[in-house]
């Protein structure tokens, strides 16, 4: 018992053994995250920066993206410092810092992407009450609630954590999680076993969810062409990133409570990290490449449109002044990009006619 008021480090023995092949990891690890920061503030300054972007999907993908962000700069800095460092030692209350933003992000993970799912569900089948259910005021309560419950079970979880008495001060991890503090907590308690469980039946709730209101979208989306164009559009970058986020997650937790010890350090390392790696990098780039809007504004960021575009609807709009046509006419692109009003070009060429 004596041992309890002198633990106030912990040791990561996660990155024993590299010694050889650190720089090559820094390197590495420090352009995926610098790809993660690139990916998720384009994302998030083109939802921001653009009114018509201010719908609930692009709201609920935005602090999808943030959380994305949130989740990794709990790993990635204190990670990049420990390939350069020749010492992995972590903080009693950084080690908990760290664990508690790691789960939070996760259940908000799920959070969000279960209020995706939702608005897919009344977007699609039941369109017509949509702009009735998915009002402002709504949408910011559901993600006030998206943020505050993960934030308020892994706050309990932590400090179930943080009043354990512990044994013990090696994390055979590269980060560390509130199950492997646990694991050296002196004696077993019921809140060990309880408030996980409960975490995880959270998050396999939200799983469930999605599914389910997946399963009425694809029945609703077999009996009209315009549904399955909304769902290939925007439903299967939002179920593609499900799978990414639950796959990633159970290779982790799976290895982590049955895995063999056998198994190389690098393999263990790369399941640790592949859900700080994989949906950060992949959700932005899937939403960003399939969604036509979000995908024009980024487009339309990083270069000037072309000016033959322009000079094609002026040289239309000339053709409808010339053709006596003096009704009000709007040209679109095809992307939906920009509209353009025919009426005062056409006013400016109706004296000469």
């Amino acid at each position: 018992m004596d041992n309890v008021s002198v633990i106030t480090m912990f040791t990561l023995s996660g990155l024993s053994g590299t010694e050889n092949y650190r720089v090559t990891l820094f390197v590495l690890t420090l352009l995926c995250y610098c790809v993660i920061w690139l990916v998720n503030v384009t994302i998030i300054v083109t939802i921001i920066a653009d009114k018509n972007l201010h719908e609930p999907m692009y709201i609920f993908l935005c602090n999808l993206c943030f959380n994305g962000l949130y989740g990794t700069a709990g790993f990635y800095p204190k990670f990049l410092y420990d390939l350069l460092s020749t010492t992995h030692v972590i903080s009693y209350a950084g080690c908990l810092a760290q664990g508690f933003v790691l789960h939070c992000s996760v259940a908000a993970e799920f959070s969000l992407l279960a209020l995706m799912a939702y608005d897919r569900y009344v977007a699609i089948c039941r369109p017509l009450v949509y702009h009735s259910l998915m009002t402002k005021e709504r949408v910011c309560t559901f993600i006030f609630f998206a943020w505050l419950l993960p934030v308020y079970l892994m706050f309990m979880s932590t400090i179930t954590t943080a009043i354990s008495r512990l044994c013990g001060s090696q994390i055979t991890k590269i980060y560390c999680v509130n199950w492997l503090i646990s694991n050296l907590a002196c004696s077993a308690s019921v809140a060990k076993t309880v408030i996980p469980s409960f975490n995880y039946t959270f998050c396999f709730g939200h799983v469930i969810f999605v599914f389910w209101s997946y399963v009425h979208l694809i029945k609703t989306c077999q009996s009209s062409k315009e549904n399955r164009s909304k769902f290939m559009q925007t439903c299967v970058p939002h179920l593609f990133s499900l799978t990414v986020v639950v796959v990633s997650l159970l290779f982790d937790l799976l290895y982590m409570r049955f895995g063999s010890k056998e198994i190389p350090q690098s393999v263990q390392n790369f399941m640790a990290m592949e859900f700080l790696l994989i949906p950060p990098i992949i959700n932005p780039l899937m939403y960003g490449f399939k969604l036509t809007q979000i995908r024009n504004r980024v487009l339309n960021f990083i270069c000037v449109t072309p000016p033959t575009q322009h000079s094609y609807i002026i040289a239309t709009c000339v053709m409808v002044a010339q053709g006596k046509n003096l009704r009000r006419h709007i040209l679109q692109d095809q992307g939906g990009d920009f509209t353009y009003d025919c009426t005062a070009h056409v006013g400016q060429h109706s004296d000469s006619l």
